[in-house]
């Protein structure tokens, strides 16, 4: 198990954790009470951040763990780690305006991807080697 990978982890919970915190702040802001999921653009932007990053999640944390395995910590916890500023620039442009969000998603997007097809071809070549 690498730290480095661990910290890219924990780093990304910590992230999730801020933005679900937001959620909350976001609902006494602009008084939407649970269960209510629609109400004001600003409230709307701040929870789709956190569904948004939830849904990325999914992909973003096996990826880089296979990653760091097959291919390498060092390389993946740089990739996780860029995936970060991405979530982080993604978040902090969305809570602004919807339009303000992309070069954040595509900076943890194409991360994700780097991951995933870098896992791959690892899991490949150590299938294929003797």
């Amino acid at each position: 198990m690498s730290p480095w990978i661990s910290l890219i982890t924990a780093l990304t919970l910590l992230l999730y954790l801020v933005i679900t915190i937001n959620v909350g702040r976001a609902r006494a802001k602009y008084k939407v009470a649970p269960p209510k999921m629609t109400g004001d653009a600003g409230f709307e932007r701040v929870l789709r951040v956190q569904q948004n990053t939830l849904e990325q999640l999914v992909l973003f944390l096996p990826a880089l763990w296979l990653f760091s395995f097959y291919v390498n910590p060092l390389w993946g916890a740089l990739v996780g780690a860029i995936w970060l500023v991405g979530r982080i620039a993604y978040a902090w442009g969305y809570y602004q305006a919807a339009e303000k969000r992309m070069l954040g998603f595509g900076i943890s997007s194409f991360s994700s991807m780097v991951l995933l097809l870098g896992s791959l071809v690892g899991i490949i070549l150590s299938l294929v080697r003797p």
